[in-house]
């Protein structure tokens, strides 16, 4: 059991990224998922520089990590450096590599846990949930200055968790079957006991009284075992955004940092009230929305007592970060999604499109590994 004195909040510089991308290992001759990765990461060599590559909880998918950076360009470059060595090394194993949030076709009684404690453990807790968690989300750490202002920033972001669910849905087919969401991925998230919003917890004091009965009462061993929408991460000094979706480009993914780094330093900037006991009342309902219907999605405000179209929301946001956007040298990134937006044609549109002019779901996901291979417009280049 952690030690709860180790608790302490490693202050980092304000608004640093970090980004998390898991990704899919499909075999070359069938496109279906293969159990490589740790046979795959034995061989790999890259440059640290970069970031890292790790196994995640199944040998079908790895994981990539940036280092942290003061801005989306940095970001760029360790994305696109880590896909590009991914992506000619697993060619030489008959091996492709895939966004998307869920794999269309994979029969999860099929997967195999990655060797490990941690991994052991979430085996032993979870059972069958556990094969059934290879599915693919990004991840993305803003660096703040204390552990008070990580939970601020952990429950002003909740309120734009169904945002960045419309911005990343990658995961509308599951067991061959169009599961009818933008974002099926989440659901089975959902399912772990300790998903869903932070509960309303003043401070960084309070949330180490809360860990702490967690931890007492056999209910969590760690911050790892919190599948908060948005939790804090100490040892990084950073909030955590973990509702994405994996895109099927690094473009996207640098597009999402670049989203949620100008939100946060409005967030800090203008400290709007936040009252987390009202946002619980209707989280899960419009993440819920979210998923199911992306940018068409009918956000409940408890605030307000209204209803309010996601996508006319995400539109005004994108006007109101335009400042941020420019102040961080990333407004590039965010007319990306605010056309995105307006198109209403994201990552699960492409999928479905591409899946019925294909005829079947392992041309599908052939299309897809073309597709994250592409080299990122963001990524400077000599």
């Amino acid at each position: 059991m952690s030690d709860l004195s180790k608790l302490n909040f490693a202050s980092s510089r304000p608004l640093t990224l970090g980004v998390e991308l898991e990704l899919q290992l499909v075999s070359l001759r069938d496109f279906d998922l293969t159990r490589a990765a740790t046979d795959l990461l034995s061989g790999l060599r890259y440059d640290d520089r970069f970031g890292e590559v790790k196994l995640e909880i199944t040998e079908s998918m790895i994981e990539i990590n940036s280092r942290p950076r003061i801005d989306v360009t940095g970001i760029a470059i360790d994305l696109d450096g880590l896909r590009e060595v991914l992506v000619t090394y697993c060619q030489r194993n008959n091996i492709a590599i895939c966004g998307g949030g869920t794999h269309p076709f994979h029969h999860w009684p099929e997967r195999r846990i990655c060797p490990g404690e941690r991994f052991a453990f979430l085996s032993e807790r979870y059972g069958y949930l556990s094969k059934q968690f290879t599915v693919f989300g990004q991840h993305i750490h803003i660096g703040v200055c204390s552990g008070d202002d990580a939970i601020w920033l952990t429950h002003a972001l909740n309120r734009y968790v169904p945002h960045f669910v419309a911005l990343s849905a990658s995961s509308p087919f599951m067991d061959m079957t169009d599961t009818g969401f933008e974002s099926a991925r989440l659901n089975a998230v959902s399912a772990f006991p300790l998903s869903g919003q932070a509960p309303d917890i003043a401070d960084w004091s309070a949330f180490v009284d809360h860990m702490g009965i967690l931890q007492s009462c056999g209910v969590a061993e760690s911050i790892k075992d919190l599948y908060w929408d948005v939790r804090p991460k100490p040892e990084y000094g950073t909030v955590e955004v973990r509702v994405c979706d994996t895109p099927l480009s690094i473009d996207r993914a640098v597009e999402l940092a670049a989203f949620a780094q100008c939100l946060a330093r409005y967030l800090l900037r203008e400290r709007p009230p936040v009252v987390p006991a009202m946002q619980t009342l209707v989280a899960r309902y419009n993440k819920f929305q979210a998923c199911r219907f992306g940018f068409k999605a009918e956000l409940a405000d408890p605030i307000r007592r209204c209803v309010e179209p996601l996508g006319q929301t995400l539109q005004d946001l994108f006007d109101t970060l335009a400042q941020d956007a420019d102040d961080l040298g990333c407004r590039r990134q965010l007319e990306q999604l605010r056309v995105l937006a307006h198109s209403q044609y994201g990552d699960s549109a492409w999928l479905r499109e591409t899946a019925k002019a294909a005829g079947n779901f392992h041309d599908l996901t052939r299309a897809a590994t073309e597709r994250f291979s592409r080299p990122s417009h963001y990524r400077p280049h000599a």
